[in-house]
Protein backbone atom coordinates (compact mmCIF):
# COMPACT_ATOMS: atom_id res chain seq x y z
CA UNK A 1 0.00 0.00 0.00
CA UNK A 2 1.11 3.38 -0.79
CA UNK A 3 1.19 5.79 1.77
CA UNK A 4 0.97 9.52 1.69
CA UNK A 5 2.36 12.25 3.83
CA UNK A 6 1.11 14.14 5.99
CA UNK A 7 1.45 16.79 8.72
CA UNK A 8 -1.33 16.46 11.18
CA UNK A 9 -2.36 19.88 13.11
CA UNK A 10 -1.86 18.89 16.69
CA UNK A 11 -3.29 21.14 19.88
CA UNK A 12 -2.66 18.42 22.23
CA UNK A 13 -6.46 17.87 23.15
CA UNK A 14 -8.68 15.19 22.50
CA UNK A 15 -9.84 15.61 18.94
CA UNK A 16 -5.99 15.67 17.62
CA UNK A 17 -5.46 12.83 20.00
CA UNK A 18 -8.77 10.16 18.18
CA UNK A 19 -7.78 11.94 14.70
CA UNK A 20 -4.49 10.85 14.99
CA UNK A 21 -5.34 7.28 16.39
CA UNK A 22 -7.79 7.08 13.57
CA UNK A 23 -5.03 7.95 10.63
CA UNK A 24 -2.55 5.88 12.07
CA UNK A 25 -5.12 2.47 12.46
CA UNK A 26 -6.39 3.67 8.83
CA UNK A 27 -2.55 3.24 7.51
CA UNK A 28 -2.71 5.26 4.10
CA UNK A 29 -1.17 7.98 5.93
CA UNK A 30 2.65 8.57 6.94
CA UNK A 31 2.10 11.64 9.75
CA UNK A 32 5.48 13.06 9.34
CA UNK A 33 4.69 15.95 12.00
CA UNK A 34 2.53 17.24 14.09
CA UNK A 35 2.53 21.22 13.82
CA UNK A 36 1.38 23.33 16.80
CA UNK A 37 0.95 26.80 17.00
CA UNK A 38 2.30 28.14 19.86
CA UNK A 39 2.05 31.99 21.94
CA UNK A 40 5.65 33.28 21.65
CA UNK A 41 5.27 35.71 24.36
CA UNK A 42 4.41 32.95 27.04
CA UNK A 43 5.70 30.49 25.17
CA UNK A 44 2.46 28.15 25.70
CA UNK A 45 -0.64 26.45 23.28
CA UNK A 46 -2.26 29.36 21.52
CA UNK A 47 -5.57 28.72 22.47
CA UNK A 48 -4.99 25.98 25.01
CA UNK A 49 -2.63 27.84 27.48
CA UNK A 50 -0.69 24.37 27.79
CA UNK A 51 3.75 25.03 28.52
CA UNK A 52 5.28 24.16 25.51
CA UNK A 53 7.73 21.67 27.25
CA UNK A 54 4.54 19.49 28.40
CA UNK A 55 3.97 19.91 24.92
CA UNK A 56 7.46 18.32 23.56
CA UNK A 57 7.12 15.46 25.88
CA UNK A 58 3.82 14.77 24.69
CA UNK A 59 4.96 14.26 21.19
CA UNK A 60 8.18 12.64 22.59
CA UNK A 61 5.78 9.95 24.10
CA UNK A 62 3.70 9.60 21.01
CA UNK A 63 6.85 9.32 18.63
CA UNK A 64 6.30 11.79 16.13
CA UNK A 65 8.19 15.36 15.58
CA UNK A 66 6.94 18.42 16.49
CA UNK A 67 6.82 21.41 14.53
CA UNK A 68 6.10 24.34 16.45
CA UNK A 69 4.92 27.88 14.85
CA UNK A 70 5.24 30.82 17.15
CA UNK A 71 2.90 33.61 16.99
CA UNK A 72 2.58 37.00 18.63
CA UNK A 73 0.29 37.24 21.46
CA UNK A 74 -2.33 39.52 19.11
CA UNK A 75 -2.03 38.07 15.93
CA UNK A 76 -4.52 39.14 13.75
CA UNK A 77 -5.76 37.00 10.72
CA UNK A 78 -3.52 38.23 7.77
CA UNK A 79 -0.45 37.41 9.95
CA UNK A 80 -1.66 33.91 10.85
CA UNK A 81 -2.13 33.14 6.88
CA UNK A 82 0.88 34.41 6.22
CA UNK A 83 3.08 32.00 8.84
CA UNK A 84 0.68 29.07 8.02
CA UNK A 85 1.34 29.48 3.88
CA UNK A 86 5.24 29.40 4.55
CA UNK A 87 5.38 26.59 6.57
CA UNK A 88 3.08 25.24 4.77
CA UNK A 89 4.74 25.86 1.71
CA UNK A 90 8.10 24.18 3.31
CA UNK A 91 5.54 21.04 3.90
CA UNK A 92 4.97 20.93 0.59
CA UNK A 93 8.80 21.05 -0.42
CA UNK A 94 9.01 17.80 1.33
CA UNK A 95 6.65 16.29 -0.75
CA UNK A 96 4.25 16.24 2.71
CA UNK A 97 0.70 17.38 0.59
CA UNK A 98 -1.97 16.43 3.29
CA UNK A 99 -2.65 18.45 6.16
CA UNK A 100 -5.10 16.67 8.64
CA UNK A 101 -7.44 17.94 10.64
CA UNK A 102 -9.74 17.06 13.91
CA UNK A 103 -12.70 19.44 13.42
CA UNK A 104 -15.88 17.79 13.72
CA UNK A 105 -18.75 20.04 12.02
CA UNK A 106 -17.97 23.69 11.69
CA UNK A 107 -18.62 23.84 8.01
CA UNK A 108 -17.01 27.58 7.69
CA UNK A 109 -13.63 26.38 9.45
CA UNK A 110 -13.26 23.43 7.05
CA UNK A 111 -14.15 25.63 4.19
CA UNK A 112 -11.61 28.16 5.46
CA UNK A 113 -8.39 25.56 5.59
CA UNK A 114 -9.57 24.03 2.46
CA UNK A 115 -9.26 27.68 0.69
CA UNK A 116 -5.94 28.47 2.31
CA UNK A 117 -4.49 24.81 1.43
CA UNK A 118 -5.96 24.59 -1.72
CA UNK A 119 -3.56 27.59 -2.81
CA UNK A 120 -0.82 25.34 -1.99
CA UNK A 121 -2.30 22.60 -3.69
CA UNK A 122 -2.17 20.67 -0.18
CA UNK A 123 -5.34 18.45 0.16
CA UNK A 124 -7.38 18.84 3.44
CA UNK A 125 -8.35 15.83 5.48
CA UNK A 126 -10.71 15.49 8.26
CA UNK A 127 -11.13 11.94 9.81
CA UNK A 128 -13.54 12.83 12.39
CA UNK A 129 -15.88 14.34 10.14
CA UNK A 130 -19.63 15.11 10.84
CA UNK A 131 -19.22 11.73 13.13
CA UNK A 132 -21.43 12.57 16.58
CA UNK A 133 -19.58 14.11 19.22
CA UNK A 134 -21.45 12.53 21.95
CA UNK A 135 -19.87 8.88 20.33
CA UNK A 136 -16.59 10.60 19.43
CA UNK A 137 -15.82 11.71 23.01
CA UNK A 138 -17.36 7.97 24.46
CA UNK A 139 -15.31 6.29 22.25
CA UNK A 140 -12.28 8.40 23.62
CA UNK A 141 -13.02 7.29 26.46
CA UNK A 142 -13.23 3.63 25.58
CA UNK A 143 -10.12 3.11 23.94
CA UNK A 144 -8.22 4.57 26.98
CA UNK A 145 -7.13 7.74 26.43
CA UNK A 146 -6.71 10.04 29.48
CA UNK A 147 -7.12 13.90 29.22
CA UNK A 148 -7.17 17.00 31.97
CA UNK A 149 -9.17 20.25 31.09
CA UNK A 150 -7.23 23.05 30.60
CA UNK A 151 -9.15 25.52 29.74
CA UNK A 152 -12.78 26.25 29.95
CA UNK A 153 -15.23 29.47 28.43
CA UNK A 154 -16.63 31.06 30.83
CA UNK A 155 -20.09 31.70 28.95
CA UNK A 156 -20.15 27.96 29.16
CA UNK A 157 -18.54 26.20 31.80
CA UNK A 158 -17.43 27.83 35.21
CA UNK A 159 -14.46 27.39 37.11
CA UNK A 160 -14.71 24.48 38.51
CA UNK A 161 -14.61 22.33 35.28
CA UNK A 162 -11.05 23.54 35.06
CA UNK A 163 -8.39 20.98 35.83
CA UNK A 164 -10.85 18.37 35.59
CA UNK A 165 -10.48 14.64 33.78
CA UNK A 166 -12.32 13.84 30.89
CA UNK A 167 -14.46 10.75 32.15
CA UNK A 168 -18.00 9.58 32.61
CA UNK A 169 -18.64 12.01 35.36
CA UNK A 170 -17.38 15.02 33.76
CA UNK A 171 -19.86 14.21 30.60
CA UNK A 172 -22.64 13.78 32.82
CA UNK A 173 -22.04 17.20 34.59
CA UNK A 174 -21.97 19.28 31.09
CA UNK A 175 -24.62 21.34 30.71
CA UNK A 176 -27.26 20.86 28.04
CA UNK A 177 -25.75 23.47 25.90
CA UNK A 178 -22.32 21.99 25.84
CA UNK A 179 -20.81 20.25 23.17
CA UNK A 180 -19.71 16.78 24.63
CA UNK A 181 -16.48 17.34 22.52
CA UNK A 182 -16.24 21.05 23.50
CA UNK A 183 -16.05 21.72 19.41
CA UNK A 184 -17.95 25.29 19.57
CA UNK A 185 -14.72 26.25 21.91
CA UNK A 186 -16.55 25.63 25.28
CA UNK A 187 -13.87 24.08 26.68
CA UNK A 188 -9.56 22.80 25.61
CA UNK A 189 -7.63 19.30 26.99
CA UNK A 190 -4.13 18.11 27.13
CA UNK A 191 -4.45 14.21 26.58
CA UNK A 192 -1.45 12.51 28.78
CA UNK A 193 -2.10 8.76 28.18
CA UNK A 194 -3.60 6.21 25.39
CA UNK A 195 -3.27 4.08 22.50
CA UNK A 196 -1.13 6.38 20.75
CA UNK A 197 1.34 6.82 23.23
CA UNK A 198 4.31 4.98 24.31
CA UNK A 199 4.71 6.32 27.30
CA UNK A 200 2.13 8.93 29.79
CA UNK A 201 3.24 12.21 30.20
CA UNK A 202 3.35 12.91 34.07
CA UNK A 203 1.96 16.11 34.93
CA UNK A 204 0.49 18.02 37.94
CA UNK A 205 -1.77 20.59 38.36
CA UNK A 206 -0.55 23.69 39.26
CA UNK A 207 -2.86 27.52 39.36
CA UNK A 208 -6.35 28.26 37.76
CA UNK A 209 -6.09 31.70 36.54
CA UNK A 210 -8.50 33.98 34.49
CA UNK A 211 -8.01 35.59 31.12
CA UNK A 212 -10.35 37.53 28.99
CA UNK A 213 -9.61 37.92 24.71
CA UNK A 214 -11.16 40.09 22.24
CA UNK A 215 -12.05 38.37 18.87
CA UNK A 216 -8.87 38.35 16.94
CA UNK A 217 -10.14 37.34 13.93
CA UNK A 218 -12.92 40.29 13.82
CA UNK A 219 -15.79 37.80 13.28
CA UNK A 220 -13.53 35.71 10.36
CA UNK A 221 -13.72 32.65 12.56
CA UNK A 222 -17.22 30.46 13.89
CA UNK A 223 -15.19 30.48 17.49
CA UNK A 224 -15.87 33.10 19.66
CA UNK A 225 -12.68 34.70 21.68
CA UNK A 226 -14.99 37.94 22.51
CA UNK A 227 -15.39 36.35 26.52
CA UNK A 228 -13.25 35.20 29.38
CA UNK A 229 -11.75 31.54 30.00
CA UNK A 230 -10.26 29.44 33.22
CA UNK A 231 -6.79 28.13 32.58
CA UNK A 232 -5.45 25.42 34.53
CA UNK A 233 -1.54 25.64 33.97
CA UNK A 234 -0.08 22.11 33.95
CA UNK A 235 3.41 21.31 34.91
CA UNK A 236 5.90 18.07 34.33
CA UNK A 237 6.25 16.06 37.06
Amino acid sequence: MIKYKAVLNWSGGKDSSLSLYKVLKDKRYDVCSLLTTINDEFNRVSMHGVRTELLEAQAKAIGIPLTKIMLPEVSDIETYNNVMFKTMDNFRKQFIYTSIFGDIFLEDLRKYREEQLAKLKISAYFPLWKKSTKSLVKEFIDLGFKAVVVCVNEKYLDKSFAGRIIDESFLNDLPANVDPCGENGEYHSFVFAGPIFQKPVNYKLGEITYRHYTDPTNGQSSLSFDTGFWYCDLMLN
